[in-house]
């Protein structure tokens, strides 16, 4: 199949890159604020199946080692892109750092276009102003990201580009895994994230909520393409800043939908929360698969247990079994899940969640034959009988599978209105021990025969 060719958004900071990439794609990927430098990774994104466009940080003076790695990823966005799109806010007069970024873009020798953002401001400046910068006039589009003024023209001058880009293909594969990163703020997600892609992909610090828009890499691991979702930091409702933070929180629920297995984070060094939990049960309320994520082991490996979980009979027991213990106490209602102790900084585990992930989308995609379950069935009702009322008892009938990802049954008879919580529990127990459905929930449905569903 042919290769989609790559246009990377550059420019200062506030110049309107996610706007433009949001106008582009017509929904709201990238988030959008007044406050500069509000994009911070590399925002990735598909435009009508014809491009990739890539929505990169602000380009600044790099202050600090931290504002250093996001110029990183800017550089990298323009050696992969085949179109740079060089953004100004043509509302401000060009200083040195625009023409540095117009002229570094032309030293690449890639396609470039000038796109003058916010043209609809009465104090937008005229093309000879930026005609200096190198480019040619017909090669300057005069856009308004905000109201949607020449965006026309600026996709037909990108068009008529990539009709000179040579096609490259690459052979026909399997829809690619996507694997999201979920978890607290600070909890090491980016750092678990560049470990995985082997490159400073997602910016990294010590701050909390660095990490703001959903970052992408695809990996190629044992010939299938794992898309790695690297999200914002969740903290609870109450504690959510409102603003970027809120429109982080959305795009991480957003990633939890778009996900087919999600990797919840857990950090080693901080006790599990409330949230983590609240997190686990809107992953699997999604349907989506789950592997538990222990991180930062290499803090854990040398510590004391009683640092971690107070006096306690230890017997010989590391920080690391504690934990294990407590998760599984904590989260007995993902009993399926599996556990992963990693170190970003060491690599520890880290390759074994790309194994986890492939087994995981087997088992979802799993479909059983209706006899095999209906023998399941049986075997459930001889060994523990429904209850019911005094003169009424459920009786189940037959049960089929009738969807995967994830795998879903329904369970046909009378009466099954009735039946306890505590036999469905059972009943699925029964399915997982001959089916283990490692990494992903079961649905069950009830529908008796006056054909009313019962979740």
């Amino acid at each position: 199949m042919n290769k989609l060719p790559i246009v990377a958004l550059i420019g200062q900071t506030n110049a309107g890159k996610s706007s433009i990439l949001n106008r582009l794609a017509h929904k709201n990927i990238a988030i959008v604020a007044r406050e500069e430098g509000t994009t911070r990774d590399n925002v990735v994104t598909k435009i009508d199946d014809r491009f990739i466009l890539i929505d990169t940080a602000g380009l600044k003076d790099p202050s600090d080692d931290f504002e250093a790695s996001i110029q990183d990823q800017i550089n990298d966005a323009i050696e992969s892109a085949d179109i740079i799109l060089v953004t100004v806010d043509s509302a401000k007069y060009p200083d040195y750092r625009d023409k540095d970024i117009a002229k570094n873009a032309l030293k690449s020798r890639k396609p470039v276009l000038l796109v003058l953002n916010k043209c609809d401001l009465k104090e937008s400046l005229l093309n000879d102003e930026f005609l200096r910068f190198g480019i040619k006039e017909k090669d300057i589009f005069r856009i308004s990201a905000t109201t949607g003024q020449g965006i026309n023209n600026l996709k037909t001058g990108i068009d008529a580009l990539l009709k000179t880009i040579p096609t490259k293909t690459v052979k026909d594969e399997a829809p690619a895994i996507k694997l999201a990163l979920i978890g607290r703020p600070n909890v090491g997600k980016s750092s678990l994230f560049n470990s995985l892609a082997k490159k400073q992909q997602a910016v990294v610090s010590s701050k909390q909520g660095t990490t703001r828009d959903i970052n992408r890499v695809e990996i190629r691991y044992k010939g299938q393409t794992i898309e790695v979702l690297d999200t914002a930091g969740l903290r609870k409702p109450g504690k959510r800043e409102v603003g970027i933070e809120k429109f982080s929180a959305i795009r991480t629920l957003a990633a939890i939908e778009e996900a087919d297995i999600c990797a919840l984070l857990i950090d080693s060094t901080e006790p599990h929360s409330k949230l983590d939990q609240s997190l686990a049960g809107q992953i699997v309320e999604a349907g989506k698969g789950i592997i538990m994520v222990v991180t930062k082991s290499d803090l854990l490996e040398n510590a004391n247990p009683t640092n971690y979980f107070g006096e306690q009979n230890i017997k010989n027991r590391t920080a690391a079994d504690f934990l294990l213990d407590s998760l599984e106490k904590d989260f007995d209602f993902l009993p399926y899940a599996p556990v992963i102790i990693t170190s970003s900084e060491t690599g520890q585990n880290v390759t074994q969640l790309f194994e986890l992930a492939t087994e995981i989308k087997n088992n979802r995609h799993l479909e059983i034959k209706t006899s095999d379950l209906n023998k399941i069935l049986t075997e459930a009702i001889i060994e523990h009988a429904p209850a019911g009322l005094k003169n009424t008892r459920p009786k189940p009938k037959y049960i089929v599978q009738t969807d995967t990802c994830p795998p879903w049954f329904v369970v046909h008879g009378h009466d099954l209105e009735l039946l306890h919580w505590s036999w469905k529990r059972f009943l699925e127990r029964k399915i997982r021990e001959k089916y283990p459905f490692m990494g992903t929930p079961i649905m069950i449905s009830y529908r008796s025969d006056s054909n009313k569903d019962k979740d």
